[in-house]
């Protein structure tokens, strides 16, 4: 266990959180105990009033597990649009304390983009590793050299995959994989998304073999206990940067665009772990 949180009261600070300590938390609404952590998106706002931004440290390791529970408001329909919001974030060792969520040697995602219905989605990227001296991206260096991107720009290894490579400046990349159905129902029922639902994601780094990346890193998804996404075929780092490891957790959750109406997001009962645990 990494950590733990119920969202049960306002000192976060002495829990280990940090950058934004003082978010929403509400007792209108919780899965257990009396409160849960509250985003409010007014419309037109990309962040939530003071519920975003949140920072947990957590030891440095190569695999990491995210459950918690999620509540949307009945109007919620994230960004309108087939990006964004990102919820949910896991940032590398290589990575500072303090850095931004998008530009890092290695950010995973997990978020949901409504569709008329909460699409979930993983998706990872390693936009400071874009290697640019070989041309302007994209440019496909797989086999070339280890000191390259594994996240679009620089070539992908992965089979079915959605990928992006773009210069904004700096040069972005981003893989993607999304759940090949709505699982966060837009009318009451099973998998509703105003009633409590629970999501648990879990990434293993890939292995590196004699210098070189292999392609065996896990990303994996359940929806309610329902396995909905699962590859072993990931490679999130190569032979230049072969002990990479997770270490901070991040709640930001982000609209680019702009929140299309008023609408709110609750989470409760956190959890971090190296692993998931096993079924009882």
């Amino acid at each position: 266990m990494l950590i733990q949180e119920g969202f049960e009261d306002a000192a976060f600070a002495g829990r280990g959180w940090y950058d934004n300590t003082a978010p929403v938390v509400t007792t209108a609404q919780h899965l257990s105990g009396t409160r849960a952590l509250e985003m409010h998106f007014p419309a037109g706002a990309s962040v939530p009033v003071a519920g975003g931004s949140m920072r947990h440290l957590f030891t440095a390791s190569p695999t990491v597990y995210v459950s918690f529970w999620v509540k949307y408001s009945s109007n919620w329909v994230g960004s309108a649009r087939p990006y964004h919001p990102h919820e949910v974030y896991i940032l590398s060792d290589q990575d500072g304390d303090w850095d931004g969520p998008s530009v890092n040697w290695l950010t995973v995602y997990i978020e949901h983009n409504y569709q008329n219905g909460g699409i979930p989605r993983l998706a990872m990227q390693d936009n400071k590793a874009i290697n640019t001296s070989f041309g302007a991206p994209p440019v496909n260096l797989i086999g070339v050299t280890e000191n390259r991107s594994t996240g679009g720009c620089n070539g992908i290894v992965e089979l079915n995959i959605a990928s992006e490579c773009f210069n904004m400046p700096p040069w972005y990349n981003d893989k993607q994989l999304s759940a090949p159905q709505v699982w966060f129902k837009p009318a009451p029922g099973a998998g509703y998304k105003g009633d409590w639902n629970h999501v648990e994601a879990y990434f293993q780094m890939n292995s590196v073999v004699a210098g070189i990346g292999v392609a065996d890193g896990v990303m994996q998804y359940w929806f309610n206990g329902t396995l909905v996404i699962d590859r072993h075929d990931i490679l999130y780092r190569t032979g230049a940067r072969p002990t990479i490891k997770f270490h901070q957790l991040l709640i930001a959750p982000y609209i680019g665009d702009g929140s299309p109406v008023d609408q709110y997001m609750w989470v409760d009962d956190l959890t971090i772990a190296t692993g998931k645990p096993a079924s009882p």
